[in-house]
């Protein structure tokens, strides 16, 4: 427990939570993608592991890549920065989809393509207010605005900042 204490630049109990959560997210994402594949229980088993494997080797080939072009103090912040990517994400499609609904948006009364690209344009606008709003309740407000003002740099709103 102290390799991985030290590994992950751990100094306190608490912080324990955040690899505790990545891991347990990463071990159900693994076995929802595993029911795609078969619904028997030991190939369930066995494919969730498989997967599970998959996605901690690719997590950690991440962490390794964004370890020095995010500036955080300590490594076990990155999970808790992967965390909030997580939930912003699954966020917005769970408010963006019914505040389509309720604008009278529908794939059957307007062409999909217009409705996909309704659907992504909404999406995106919740992504960035969710961004900055999880990293301020996960304690990384600083990362997440910094963050979001490069997005919107990107994006060709960088004139509406202050700074």
């Amino acid at each position: 427990m102290e390799k991985f204490k030290n590994r992950w630049e751990i100094e306190q109990n608490w912080q324990l939570l955040f690899p505790v959560i990545g891991l347990s997210a990463l071990i159900y994402s693994a076995f929802k993608l595993s029911k795609l594949f078969s619904n028997q229980l030991i190939i369930n088993i066995i494919s969730t592991i498989i997967i599970t494997i998959l996605l901690v080797k690719f997590t950690l080939l991440l962490f390794k890549k964004l370890e020095n072009k995010w500036k955080v103090n300590y490594k076990w912040e990155m999970i808790r920065i992967f965390i909030v990517f997580a939930i912003t994400g699954s966020s917005s499609v769970f408010i963006g989809r019914p505040l389509i609904a309720l604008i009278g948006i529908t794939k059957e009364n307007l062409n999909p393509f217009i409705y996909w690209v309704l659907y992504i344009i909404i999406g995106l606008i919740f992504y960035q207010i969710l961004l900055v709003f999880y990293g301020w309740l996960f304690g990384q407000f600083q990362f997440f605005w910094n963050f979001e003002k490069k997005m919107l740099r990107r994006f060709g709103l960088g004139r509406f900042l202050n700074e």
